[in-house]
């Protein structure tokens, strides 16, 4: 069985970037393994039309290789692709990448001290630590509606975009007003014969300033690194500035809620339409939205906003909860993905606490009580073994890349510690753990997330085990310094 030292699952900015970090600490002995058959996880499988990220260009790169060829402030999905199959290029990523390297189940062995990791249809392999690194938005949400299975025509999730079905002529039913079909509806609408937009809730809406980059401005980017460094952190505090909303600051919010219905009075004029758009919640408790052309897609003539939740399926069309039928010829759901079931489908073996005892498994666990980590990196439990994007490090205000550089600077300096020692095992103190998922929680109250909406940021049971209650700059101060204290 072959063996490494480290094991990296999932090759999107995630895992590239702990191969790149950990190669250069001195680690040559590792390997990426991704399910599918290239890199780029949530860019590479995210096609829709109008795919684009809402956080701005400057900061959805590398710190340490950032990107010069940005064309708009906000960039869209195939310019993110190819920067991440440049950076798998530039730094030779790619004899370390194992393709169609589909996880199924990891275990730990106590004899060995070691990860032994089973792969669909391939050799298993044994590693002395982990990353997970699979992150948040890669299991699609389509909800269980009754008779989901009689549509007659195409159906498909925003995330599993069907390019074989052509949308020209016909009749069209998106389901969700997120985040994805804030994106779709604008482009799909001008050649459906009639498109039917179900909203279960609204959301706020900000303007989004996305005007392209001129050929001197993009010059500048290119040849003069400083002054896309000076944008890099301006955006950067900014959005921490923007973030006091999220804390719970009553005038940013308000601030938010200001900015957004003006933009709302600019572009839509019926009154009733504006109502119904108008969320009754505080900006920021669901996820913000950034688009100048989700409201004129909506007062398109061929286009109609259903306000109420879809309760059935039928082979001509979706059922609206006052009854009505609305038929149609292809169902897009852009309801989101399963953010808070974090690690499944991949079952995670940890240590027994003794050889009577069966090993935990991970996903089971946070089933049945809170995903308690120590910064969303190492679990209790389950020994060399790192999460990246892992419980209560999400966002809602800045860039990811900004926390999982925060979280790969923490390994490096965890896996140089236990080479310093010349041990091999590190294992997460379980009252320190508790300790840190019960600060977390308390600070959690105080933010937007739990000021009574509902998102998908929370699980099942209302609790929120998905996002970071602070600022980016706070978990950074947490990471930067390795504390051995915490482990045995």
């Amino acid at each position: 069985m072959n063996q490494v030292d480290v094991a990296i699952v999932g090759a999107g900015f995630g895992g590239l970037c702990a191969a790149i970090r950990l190669r250069r600490s001195g680690v040559q002995s590792l390997l990426v393994l991704e399910r599918s058959s290239e890199v780029g996880g949530t860019w590479r499988d995210n096609v829709y039309p109008g795919c684009a990220c809402d956080v701005p260009s400057h900061l959805y790169s590398f710190s340490f290789e950032p990107n010069t060829e940005w064309t708009r402030p906000y960039p869209q999905q195939q310019e993110i692709q190819d920067y991440i199959l440049r950076v798998v290029d530039k730094y030779r990523l790619r004899p370390v990448i194992r393709l169609k390297a589909d996880v199924q189940q990891m275990r730990w062995l106590p004899d060995a001290q070691c990860w032994q990791i089973d792969l669909n249809g391939q050799p298993a392999l044994l590693a002395r630590h982990v990353v997970l690194a699979t992150g948040p938005l890669n299991k699609p949400l389509i909800p269980d509606v009754p008779g989901l299975d009689s549509f007659a025509g195409p159906t498909f999730h925003s995330s599993l975009w069907r390019h074989d079905v052509a949308l020209a002529g016909k009749r069209i039913a998106v389901v969700g007003t997120g985040a994805s079909a804030v994106q779709i509806v604008p482009e799909i609408a001008p050649a459906a014969a009639h498109l039917d937009v179900f909203q279960r809730t609204p959301a706020w809406v900000l303007p989004r300033q996305d005007a392209p980059y001129g050929p001197f401005k993009r010059w500048l980017y290119r040849h003069v690194p400083g002054v896309q460094r000076l944008s890099r952190w301006r955006v950067y505090w900014f959005n921490e500035w923007i973030g006091m909303g999220f804390m719970g600051s009553d005038r940013m919010q308000n601030m938010l809620r200001r900015l957004s219905k003006h933009h709302m009075r600019r572009q839509i004029r019926d009154d009733g339409l504006r109502a119904a758009l108008t969320p009754d919640f505080n900006p920021g408790c669901k996820r913000l939205l950034i688009s100048n052309t989700w409201f004129p897609a909506l007062q398109r003539p061929n286009v109609r906003l259903v306000t109420q939740a879809v309760t059935e399926i039928r082979p001509e069309g979706v059922v609206s909860a006052d009854g009505t039928l609305h038929p149609c010829d292809v169902i897009i759901w852009g309801t989101g993905f399963k953010a808070a079931e974090l690690v499944t489908p991949m079952r995670i073996y940890g240590e027994s606490h003794s050889a009577a005892d069966e090993a935990p498994e991970l996903s089971a666990l946070w089933r049945t009580q809170p995903a308690a980590t120590r910064l969303g990196i190492t679990v209790a439990g389950f020994p060399n073994m790192f999460l990246l994007v892992g419980p209560n490090t999400g966002l809602g205000h800045n860039s990811i890349i900004f926390m999982i550089e925060a979280q790969v600077d923490y390994i490096v300096a965890a896996l140089r510690h236990l080479r310093r020692r010349g041990q091999t095992t590190l294992r997460l103190h379980p009252q320190v753990q508790q300790d840190s998922y019960a600060a977390m929680q308390r600070k959690m109250k105080g933010t937007v997330w739990s000021s009574g909406c509902r998102s998908w940021y929370q699980n099942a049971a209302g609790q929120i085990d998905t996002l970071w209650p602070g600022f980016t700059w706070q978990y950074w101060l947490q990471t930067r310094r390795f504390d051995a204290a915490h482990y045995e």
